[in-house]
Order: structure tokens, then C-alpha cells, then sequence
């Protein structure tokens, strides 16, 4: 036997295993260890263990000789305490958690328990605003998603009484919870555990060794996906190849029960459609072959002789320059900023800028109506998790020598706590971009060349949901600014096509070619016509919870006859939004405005209301119908901007039962109760888009594509807060040695 078919087969019969036993585990009987800490080692002989190291190990990438060594770390989870009002829940807690849930009543019969979602249940906004360091801790809770059977419900766990409360007993709600780890693993193997699939890839002239499935969310398209969990499967061949998805299986669709695993029905609409080869789909360096004499780039590194400027306190606390924050991992929206604060160097205050911010939904829709296609509508955070989907970084690579990592603590689906390692890296930049500078002219007899170099700090999360990486990034800058920047990178997801070459491509009588739904990227492979959304969620608290949005207008103004040699000029007015559908924003260049978020209570002293300003880049905003279903679901990009008055529940803009909702329960949904939104405590939406129209250069992995939008300091100081800045002198440099460079 082949050793690669043994290894697949030890794989399937390990993981078939695990499906079986996770399927119909009850809480009181799950597994049990002396530190309450899954410990599994790659040596270790539990089947249950065998599965979760490929479930929890396998997104690390597989080591190479010439990969850059990770510092030794020295963090021991198991003795974390949360110190602020904020913090996760420590693997301490989790397991508490777990043991109070064990004791339930609802979790006591034989029922199916399975737990979506264990994360804290976070204390008021005016517990935490108010809170000092050294003064106790609210009480520390936990906010459990559950399913018990085929009913979800939604618990506080108090975990120092140890108290139960259920909000919705069960949950009335169109939609299902982010499916767990575990289920995305098992739906992998449910299709080469049915003899009908296995037959139908086999016909295909496929060998089942060589095939990966993948599993697709399926969305909502009516009635016969109500009352039953539901997904959808497609399956690829990794013959000859490390990106399979270059390989796809095309038209062959499985439906799949997602709380039995069953295979439901199996459409193949594609079997004279070839199976694409894998030439040139390679991608990683060690097996890269060039003959390339474009000249090589040098290396270049941050050297940082006195250490970083930026301290990480007490875990999640994080200063820097005149910035701080606190910073923790999420398993839904990736990473969580909370409690802003920005210090004003003329009036010595810290002052607050932003209570949190995070990426509350992103949604992917392809554009191909066929079977096989047009339910690809993704919600990637609430319906695969964000967080659940980050990498660890890759030292030197992802993040510079300078970085330092942070770790996420979350929770398997029987609520044993894991630890997702270098999760999100913290590091100072500097890309000799320039902070200010002026240089007089000879003309004014004024010597005067003055520059600032501009250093910024970066947060950064890399997700890789299936195919596509999504790198996040939050800059802060010296002088109040805040850039929030997404990269989109990774492998695309293609069509299998007859066409080797366009010139087959079929046209009508008229000369039109049939429509592709993409472009023809390589051999018998289309990429698929896309768009990006990233929405995120905003709750900006300009020098506290009392906001207003303001809408300046740039209007063109006429000139009155014989008042000035001019004819028009550009005026600015203000609109202060009074309720939600004053801030509905569809942004428009033949309507350019500003979007301010003002505290009208605090001023500069020359009368200006403080504020920050939201600052669209390149943008994008969808083209569907508002009534196609994927398009009800993602409703919350039929703006680019939203504001809401600030509610607790409101937090996901698709809404926190996502998988096959119905949008129903969205930030269009909320918004259109029209709410008042004037000097209350207010939240902005802000969704940043990108249409992607795959090209040849995009194969066989995308080159990195990015946008972003700012959130600026508009009349927030008196004066130019980064005006005594110092330069940068050689002696506060070390001299690096270089080999000479000829011509």
C-alpha cells in the first residue's frame, strides 16, 4: 500500500471516529484531564486527541529549513487573572464555565450539547467607562451560545456563583450560530464517507486519495433549507499539488446535514467539464524553480538598539506614544479595541477617542447564478468565525523583528479551552514616510528645512477562511490618527471550464460571447467575478458617550453678478443628523462630504465643537438587487456608513444568529426604526468594499490588494499635536554594515 493511502486512511477512519463520538457526546461524559487543559501531544494515542491536533494543529503550515525561528515563549496561560473589566475569559475561567454548564439541568439529558460560543459577557458600558485600576472588578461572567438538541439558547454564566440565566429559552431567531471548529472539520470527511460520492468522484476518473472537500455555507433560498442545518460541500483533487483549489471538482455539489453529517443529495452538473491540471499552480518557495534575473531584493529589517517604544501591560494593556488601548483576541470578530484614549500634549489630559472597534461581518457574494455557484454568498464572521479562522503569524514575514504576539484563548465545542498561538502581533513601523515637514523657499532668505519622520504602531491579524487570507491592520499614528487598512491575499476561488484559450470561448449569431462569470485564468480554470465587504463597528466616544454625526456638505456656491471676478466656490455645510436615516451614507464623488463625529458639549477655545472624522479610501458598494436573498441577508452594505444610538445587542451587523438567517435581524433591520442619534451615545458602521474582477495575475495565489479608511482628528486639539516632535539624529542610529553595491 502507498503510504499516502494509508495515512488517508488511518485519517478517515481516526476522524469518522471523532464525528461519531462528538455527535452524540453529552457534557456530563466528556472527556475529562487533571489540568482541565486539552493536552494533547502529537505522541499522544487518544483518538479524541488524534482529531483535535488536526483540527487545532493543521493551520499551522508545515515547517520548512529556511523558516525564521519564533522567540521561546515564556507566557503560561493556565496562571493568566483578568485585571481589567474587559479581559477575556482565561483558561481558568473557561474551565469553570465548563464545569458550572456540566451541573445544568438543560445540559442533564442525553440530548446532543454542543457549545458555539463561550466568550465574556462584558459588564455595562458606564461599569467599564468608570472603572480604575486597583478598584475590583465587576463580576466576572461568561456569554455561552449553546445548542441542546436542535435548540440553541443563549446562557450568562456567572462564574463566581456559579448562576445560570437564559435569555431565550430556546432562541425564536431565522438563523443558526457560527458553526464550530469541530463541525467544519467533520463536514471535510462526510462526503468520502458516502459510498453514492465516493462512486460519483471515482466516475470522474479521480482517485479518492486525492481528493479534499471543502464545506460551503449554503446561505437561505427558502423553504426547504428552513428547519434543518444545512451545508454544502464541494471537493477538489490535490494531485500533483499543494493548491488543490486550482483543481476543482467542478458542478459536483453535496448537501449535508449538518448536525448528522449525512450526506442529503449529491448534484453533479459538471462531468464533461475536465479537472484542471496543476501545472504551474505551485506556490510554495521550497519547490519553486526560477530562472528569473530580475536582480534580488536586499533584506530590510527595523533595528530598534533600545527596544521597542510600545508596552504591553498586564496582557492586554497596551501604551505607546502618546495612545492607549486595551487589545484582546475574539473568536468572532478576530480582534476587539476597546477604550481608546489618545494624550493631549497642550492640556496634559488622556482623552477618549473610541470605546471599541472591530470588523463586525464580512460578506463575500460570487457572481455565477449556476447550481453550483449561487449560493456562494459567505458571512465569514458569523458564519465561520473571523477569530476561529486566524493564523499564527509568521515571524519576519507577517510582522517584523520588532513584533510582539499575543495569544487567543477560546473554547472547543464541549467547552475545553485551547490557545490559538501568535494570533495577532503588535509593532512599531517606519517605511520613511514623513510625520510634517517645510522647507523655505531661497526667495524668503530663511534657512529653514524642517522634517519629522512619521513612526507609526500596527495591530495586525491575518484570517485565512478557506481560500482567502483577509489581513487586518489598525495603525495609530503620533498625530491622532487611526487607520484601519484591509489586505485581501490568498488563493481565489475558481470554476472548472472546457476552455484552454479564450479564442474557444463560445459567441451567438450576433457575436457575443457566452458569459463565463469571471475570467479565463489558466487551462480549463475560471476565476469567479466577486465583491468583498468588510463591515466594521465603530462606538466612537469623541471626549465621551454624547455624539453627534455631522454631514458636511461641499456645495458649489454662484456668485452673485458684479460680486467678484469669480463665478463660483466650494462651501462647506453642516447637517447634523437627528435620526438613523440622516445617517444612512451611500458615498458619491458628485456628492463629496464629510462625515464628523462631534461632542457639540466640549470645544477648542475658539468655539470649534471637538470631533473625528470618518475618511473614506476606494470603496466599492454592491450591484445586487435588494431583494435577491443573499443581498437581504448582507443588507447592511446598502450603505457605506450607518449610525445607530449605542445598544448592547447590537453588535453584528448580519445579526448574531447568521448561518441561513434570513435578514431579518440586520443593521438595516435596526436602522430603519429611525431612532434619534443627536448628542446621545452613538455607533457608526462603517463598510469598506471591493469588487474583484480576477485577472491572469492573480494565479496561481494573489498578489496582497488593499484599502482603508481613517478616522482623523478634526478641531479633537488645539494645534498640531505632534508639532514638538523630535527629528531623527545619526547618533540615535546604529550603522549597520553593507557589502558595496556596483552599478
Amino acid at each position: 500500500m502507498e503510504q499516502k493511502t494509508f495515512f488517508r486512511l488511518i485519517f478517515l477512519v481516526v476522524t469518522a471516529g471523532f464525528i461519531i463520538s462528538f455527535t452524540s457526546t453529552n457534557f456530563p461524559h466528556a472527556p475529562s484531564s487533571t489540568t482541565g487543559f486539552l493536552d494533547c501531544t502529537d505522541s499522544s494515542s487518544s483518538p479524541l486527541c488524534a482529531s483535535r491536533n488536526f483540527l487545532f494543529k493543521k493551520q499551522k503550515r508545515p515547517i520548512s529549513k529556511n523558516d525564521p525561528k519564533p522567540k521561546p515563549k515564556n507566557h503560561d496561560h493556565f496562571s493568566d487573572t483578568p485585571n481589567h473589566p474587559l479581559d477575556p475569559l482565561t483558561v481558568v475561567e473557561i474551565n469553570k464555565v465548563r464545569s458550572i454548564l456540566f451541573s445544568h439541568a438543560l445540559f442533564s439529558s442525553r440530548a446532543p450539547h454542543v457549545l458555539h460560543s463561550v466568550v465574556l459577557e462584558e459588564p455595562e458600558k458606564n461599569l467599564v467607562r468608570h472603572w480604575e485600576k486597583g478598584n475590583p472588578l465587576p463580576p466576572r461572567k461568561a456569554s455561552v451560545i449553546a445548542r441542546v438538541g436542535p435548540d440553541t439558547h443563549v446562557l450568562t454564566v456567572d462564574i463566581s456563583s456559579g448562576r445560570v440565566d437564559i435569555e431565550d429559552n430556546p432562541v425564536r431567531a431565522s438563523g443558526y450560530p457560527t458553526m464550530t471548529l469541530e463541525e467544519m472539520n467533520a463536514v471535510t470527511l462526510a462526503p468520502l464517507l458516502n459510498a453514492d460520492v465516493n462512486r460519483t468522484i471515482v466516475s470522474r476518473g479521480v482517485n479518492l486519495t486525492d481528493v479534499n472537500c471543502f464545506p460551503l455555507s449554503s446561505g437561505w433560498y427558502g423553504k426547504k433549507e428552513e428547519n434543518k442545518r444545512v451545508i454544502k460541500s464541494q471537493c477538489y483533487s490535490n494531485q500533483g499539488t499543494a493548491n488543490f483549489y486550482m483543481r476543482p471538482i467542478e458542478g459536483l455539489t453535496i448537501l449535508i446535514d449538518l448536525d448528522t453529517k449525512q450526506v442529503i443529495e449529491i448534484v453533479d452538473t459538471g462531468r464533461n467539464i475536465p479537472i484542471p491540471g496543476s501545472t504551474n499552480t505551485e506556490y510554495r518557495f521550497e519547490n519553486l524553480v526560477t530562472t528569473d534575473k530580475t536582480r534580488p531584493l536586499n533584506p530590510i529589517s527595523i533595528e530598534q538598539p533600545r527596544g521597542p517604544s510600545f508596552v504591553i501591560e498586564d496582557n492586554h494593556l497596551v501604551k505607546w506614544a502618546n495612545w492607549e488601548f486595551h487589545l484582546k483576541p475574539d473568536p468572532r470578530a478576530g480582534v476587539v479595541l476597546s477604550q481608546v484614549r489618545v494624550h493631549d500634549p497642550d492640556t496634559q489630559e488622556t482623552r477618549d477617542v473610541m470605546y471599541q472597534g472591530f470588523v463586525s461581518e464580512l460578506f463575500v457574494p460570487y457572481m455565477d447564478p449556476s447550481d453550483a455557484w449561487y449560493f456562494k454568498t459567505y458571512m465569514d464572521a458569523g458564519e465561520y468565525g473571523f477569530g476561529l479562522q486566524a493564523m499564527p503569524l509568521v515571524p519576519l514575514n507577517d510582522c517584523p523583528r520588532n513584533a510582539a504576539y499575543m495569544d487567543g484563548v477560546f473554547a472547543t465545542a464541549d467547552g475545553t479551552p485551547y490557545v490559538r498561538e501568535n494570533m495577532v502581533c503588535i509593532f512599531e513601523s517606519y517605511a520613511g514616510d514623513i510625520g510634517w515637514r517645510h522647507s523655505e523657499s531661497p526667495i524668503s532668505g530663511l534657512p529653514i528645512r524642517e522634517v519629522r519622520p512619521k513612526v507609526t504602531l500596527v495591530v495586525r491579524m491575518v484570517a485565512s477562511v478557506g481560500n482567502y487570507d483577509y489581513i487586518i491592520d489598525y495603525e495609530f499614528q503620533t498625530d491622532g490618527l487611526i487607520k484601519t487598512k484591509v489586505g485581501l491575499s490568498g488563493i481565489l476561488m475558481v470554476k472548472g471550464t472546457t476552455y484552454e484559450n479564450k479564442n474557444q470561448v463560445k459567441k451567438d449569431n450576433e457575436g457575443n460571447e457566452e458569459e463565463l462569470h469571471g475570467t479565463l485564468l489558466s487551462e480549463n480554470i475560471i476565476g469567479v467575478i466577486h465583491d468583498h465587504y468588510v463591515t466594521f463597528y465603530l462606538d466612537l466616544d469623541v471626549d465621551g458617550p454624547d455624539n453627534s454625526f455631522v454631514k458636511v456638505n461641499l456645495k458649489r456656491q454662484e456668485t452673485e453678478p458684479g460680486e467678484s471676478p469669480r463665478k463660483s466656490y466650494m462651501k462647506a455645510v453642516r447637517n447634523v443628523a437627528k435620526t438613523e436615516k440622516d445617517g444612512q451614507i451611500k458615498l458619491s464623488l458628485y456628492d463629496p462630504s464629510e462625515f464628523h463625529v462631534i461632542n457639540s458639549a466640549k470645544t477648542t477655545h475658539v468655539g470649534n465643537p471637538t470631533g473625528y472624522k470618518i475618511v473614506p479610501r476606494a470603496t466599492a458598494a454592491s450591484l445586487l438587487d435588494h431583494d435577491d436573498p443573499p443581498q437581504k441577508r448582507g443588507a447592511f452594505t446598502n450603505n457605506q456608513i450607518w449610525v445607530t444610538p449605542y445598544n448592547k445587542s447590537e453588535l453584528w451587523a448580519a445579526g448574531l444568529f447568521t448561518y441561513q438567517s434570513h435578514g431579518d435581524d440586520t443593521l438595516q433591520v435596526w436602522s430603519d426604526r429611525d431612532r434619534d442619534i443627536e448628542n446621545t451615545d452613538i455607533v457608526v458602521w462603517y463598510t469598506l468594499g471591493f469588487h474583484h474582477v480576477p485577472c491572469q495575475e492573480d494565479f496561481p495565489i494573489m498578489p496582497t490588494v488593499s484599502s482603508s479608511f481613517d478616522l482623523k482628528p478634526t478641531n479633537f486639539f488645539e494645534r498640531n499635536p505632534i508639532l514638538k516632535a523630535a527629528p531623527n539624529f545619526e547618533h540615535d542610529l546604529p550603522m549597520c554594515g553593507a557589502e558595496s553595491v556596483s552599478a
